[in-house]
């Protein structure tokens, strides 16, 4: 396809991002890499606490510091390395040119703010926009978003709306300057199912309304299935499998994601086309603090070899872009 071809509009290389207490340091994202082509929707998928929010954060420059510091990588938006640039100029660029949603919208939206006073200051702060005509640019994108009697919500606070409004309101916040990218951490995990399909069929219509690229952090793998050309499968702070959704979906090639997709109920039939029951990943993530010298999923694995235990492998392209982190492949034991 043509996407292939198509220059990266982010490109996020060896990226690490450490937290420090008195615990020591956890390595929260340890030397992640990945690219997101124009109009294309990045799913990236693991378990709490494997890096996948933080990695937004970094790219967002919203890592709390203290404790948490960028200690190296880059990450590339335009030919433009984010972590080089002033506060100011990434000011410029959040909104206007990377948006980003969260996963409970009560703790991003203003409480003392009705919800066009606060869709509005993005039109007067990044396109400087009047505060009439911000107030009838946002009611506008209250209605792209489907919130009915948006003329009336407008002038609603965040407490006034159901949790699925106050998603769409965040949405609508987020395009209103028509970004160029848009990171979706968990955008639909505290809604029940009805509504999570309404916000997903929602972020597919304005994908394709304002040709935005989609960074989708989700833990969900159905919502991936249904919403994202390429995954990137995260663990303990590093990426162990990446390729495009249906070739990670049909050649698994990692052990991790083996077992995410084994203990996915699946309707009619078995997971993985074999007659088996629904599958547990044994064992615990690792402690970012005290992680292992090898592969940082052996003390899970149910195929763990000696050199596992001792040899971080690297990540490595198997052929089509079809990459994986496992000893197993490395060492040509494809199974």
């Amino acid at each position: 396809m043509g996407q292939k071809t198509q220059a990266p509009i982010l490109s996020i290389q060896n990226l690490k991002t450490h937290f420090f207490s008195r615990k020591g340091v956890a390595r929260a994202v340890d030397g992640v890499s990945f690219d997101l082509i124009p109009g294309q929707v990045l799913g990236i998928v693991g378990e709490s606490g494997c890096g996948k929010s933080v990695t937004a954060q970094s790219v967002m420059g919203l890592v709390p510091n203290p404790p948490g510091k960028v200690m190296g990588g880059k990450i590339f938006f335009h030919h433009r390395d984010l972590l080089t640039l002033t506060i100011q100029d990434l000011r410029k660029i959040r909104g206007a040119g990377i948006a980003m949603i969260f996963q409970e919208p009560m703790t991003s939206l203003n409480p003392v703010y009705t919800i066009g006073n606060q869709i509005s200051e993005m039109f007067r702060l990044h396109k400087k926009l009047g505060k009439k005509q911000a107030l009838a640019a946002a009611i506008d994108m209250l209605e792209r978003v489907q919130i009915p009697s948006p003329h009336k919500r407008v002038h609603e606070y965040p407490h006034q709306l159901s949790g699925g409004m106050r998603q769409r309101a965040m949405i609508a916040m987020a395009m209103s300057c028509d970004p160029e990218i848009l990171i979706a951490d968990e955008p639909t995990t505290a809604l029940d199912v009805t509504v999570q399909a309404q916000i997903l069929d929602l972020m597919h219509r304005l994908k394709d309304e304002f040709s935005t690229a989609i960074q989708l952090i989700t833990h969900d793998l159905g919502v991936i299935a249904e919403m994202a050309d390429q995954v990137v499968v995260m663990y303990a702070g590093q990426v162990v499998e990446q390729a495009r959704t249906l070739e990670l979906f049909q050649h698994t090639l990692h052990p991790y994601t083996r077992g995410l997709l084994a203990s996915i109920p699946v309707l009619g039939h078995r997971t993985l086309g074999k007659d088996e029951d629904l599958v547990e990943i044994k064992g615990m993530i690792p402690s970012l603090y005290d992680l292992p010298a090898g592969c940082r999923f052996s003390n899970r694995c149910p195929r763990v070899m000696d050199m596992c235990t001792n040899q971080l492998p690297d990540l490595i392209d198997m052929g089509g872009g079809h990459q994986v982190r496992c000893w197993l492949h490395t060492r040509g034991m494809i199974s």
